[in-house]
């Protein structure tokens, strides 16, 4: 559970980088991904799920 809650506060870290760093082009590219038919967008997130689901397979000790 230690491990997790870990991982879980990395992924919130790295998650809110991109905010802090350029809070104007988060913005923009915001309103661009609202263009992307959620067809790409389910497609995207299940090839990220899977990467994800693989390095963590992969990687475990």
């Amino acid at each position: 559970m230690k491990m997790l809650l870990c991982l879980l506060g990395l992924v919130l870290f790295v998650e809110g980088l991109p905010y802090v760093i350029s809070p104007a082009k988060m913005k923009k590219w915001l309103m661009t991904i609202q263009e992307i038919p959620d067809m790409h967008l389910r497609a995207m997130g299940l090839l990220i799920m899977a990467m994800g689901l693989l390095i963590t397979y992969f990687f475990k000790e």
